[in-house]
């Protein structure tokens, strides 16, 4: 398990980039390298929203703290699993699940509707942004109410679905307002495993984002220029302040394709710039590997472009 590759963050080729493992990631890769490879555990889907907005110092970007152990990172992106409820009927502005799909490079209309679904809910939950609004052309005003916060405990806590909530209020999902931007797989040594569909997403002019009362701890707009410069930086981890996050860079905090986007958002040239970009099909899945003989494991990603077929072919 070995590659000429020497460090986080550089590239021997164009195609492959190597990352740190997350702190708690080196005990599974380790039993992982030394009993052999097995069947990795199936990855469960998952969504991911990029909010965008353009700010004085560059492009900028929502993240949030992540309790526990998640396969998003400790520090990522509005988003989380794929549930149940996702197939639930609700109104619907944009692309039809047929479109979604073709763009998402699947042939499964019905799990790219709960893609969809499902980054859009993960965002209210998680951050209170709405994208959805009486009529196509429209979009939700005034959610930092507490009736908005009840709203999204009540998600959270699977005491009302989101149709549910979009039904009782007269609002469509406005998934016009969304763009798939890439494909992210989770190693296959991790104990849990995410198979996550991220989109992005120009954040609502008429609303503020908050964490969750019940569950959130950190979140805030962050400029990505300024998040990448300095890859040794532990501010972002110690501004946390958790346990988890004092003292750990980016790459520690965050999985390789939250990394990867960051880094794409940075050199980007504005919001409207970032989300007009047409890019090829993208499919990030990091690969255990061993630099140096006796060194510390990482991560290699492969960052070239992938076909479609590529992207069917994930679980």
């Amino acid at each position: 398990m070995q590659s000429s590759t020497s460090s986080s963050g550089t590239a021997p080729s164009s195609a492959h980039r190597l990352f740190a493992l997350q702190p708690d990631q080196v005990e599974a890769a380790q039993s992982w390298a030394e009993f052999g490879a097995r069947t990795p555990s199936k990855a469960r889907y998952a969504s991911s929203v990029v909010l965008l907005k353009d700010g004085p110092g560059g492009l900028q970007t929502y993240l949030g703290y992540r309790r526990g152990v998640s396969p998003l990172g400790v520090v990522a992106f509005p988003g989380g699993s794929v549930e149940v409820d996702d197939d639930a009927a609700l109104d619907w502005v944009g692309p039809s699940p047929s479109a979604w799909a073709a763009a998402m490079g699947i042939t499964d209309e019905v799990l790219a509707r709960r893609h969809v679904v499902a980054a859009i809910r993960e965002t209210f939950e998680e951050t209170g942004l709405l994208l959805a609004g009486p009529d196509a052309s429209s979009l939700v005003e005034g959610q930092q109410s507490p009736e908005w916060m009840k709203a999204r405990e009540a998600i959270a806590n699977q005491d009302k679905t989101f149709a549910q909530m979009l039904s009782k209020r007269g609002l469509a999902l406005r998934t016009d307002l969304l763009k798939p931007i890439v494909n992210c797989v989770s190693p296959d040594f991790a104990h849990r495993r995410f198979n996550t569909r991220y989109f992005a997403a120009a954040a609502p002019v008429n609303q503020e984002p908050s964490v969750l009362e019940s569950k959130g701890v950190w979140g805030r707009w962050v400029c990505a220029e300024e998040l990448v410069r300095d890859p040794t930086s532990t501010a972002l981890g110690d501004e946390i302040g958790r346990p988890n996050t004092v003292g750990l860079t980016l790459g520690e905090l965050t999985v390789p394709g939250c990394e990867i986007i960051l880094g794409k958002i940075a050199a980007a040239r504005g919001c409207i710039a970032y989300l007009n970009h047409k890019r090829p099909l993208k499919v990030y899945k990091p690969e255990l590997v061993q630099p140096e003989a006796g060194g510390p494991f990482m991560l290699e990603v492969a960052i070239a472009p992938q076909s479609e077929g590529a992207a069917c072919r994930e679980r």
